[in-house]
């Protein structure tokens, strides 16, 4: 999927956006051609999304998350009348974060939540969920993501019902076994 063009001497680099909050409810629709197309407009290449929860992997020269985050945000906005925060990160950096999981592999996919920062100030609005023991539930901290490993559910853990108040719109989560399909998606040649 994500290949380098070698006859341009600007690299293309594989770039994986989670979009917050689409598709979550009423609220927020956007379907995945709609969302694919959108991404071409902005001249990104073999454009894919992954489930229908906001996960686009893509192939741009963008060298900086900076670079995509103001024209993508715009873009949705204008064509489809909402925001979203998304986070852009290329697949190196996703493949990091899941070596980097200091909770170790999760018993449970559906369970276990990787929450990537979509503000500056992300990691100081969840550190005070580090101050509490949650067991059964754990959670732990990298300088790039949160891990919550959620194993009495996503509905029912308290870790998460605070991580969710603390934190508001300031990171975006996606579960284990989404992440690992993301991947699979980015690693396609």
């Amino acid at each position: 999927m994500c290949n380098p063009d070698r006859t341009d001497r600007t690299p293309v680099s594989c770039w994986i956006a989670f979009l917050r909050g689409i598709n979550v409810g009423r609220a927020k629709r956007i379907a995945m051609a709609d969302l694919r197309a959108l991404c071409e407009s902005l001249g990104h290449a073999n454009v894919r999304t992954v489930l229908a929860s906001g996960n686009v992997v893509f192939e741009s020269r963008a060298r900086s998350s900076a670079k995509l985050t103001a024209p993508f945000e715009a873009a949705l906005e204008r064509a489809h009348g909402f925001r979203a925060s998304t986070v852009f990160i290329t697949r190196d950096q996703l493949e990091a974060i899941v070596r980097a999981n200091p909770l170790g592999e999760p018993a449970d996919p559906a369970r276990f939540l990787v929450a990537l920062p979509c503000a500056v100030d992300a990691l100081d609005s969840a550190a005070p969920l580090a101050a509490t023991d949650w067991s059964p539930d754990r959670v732990a901290f990298t300088p790039d993501a949160l891990y919550l490993d959620a194993t009495t559910g996503l509905l029912d853990s308290p870790l998460v019902a605070a991580f969710m108040r603390m934190t508001r719109d300031r990171y975006t989560a996606r579960n284990w076994a989404t992440v690992q399909k993301v991947l699979d998606a980015a690693r396609i040649d």
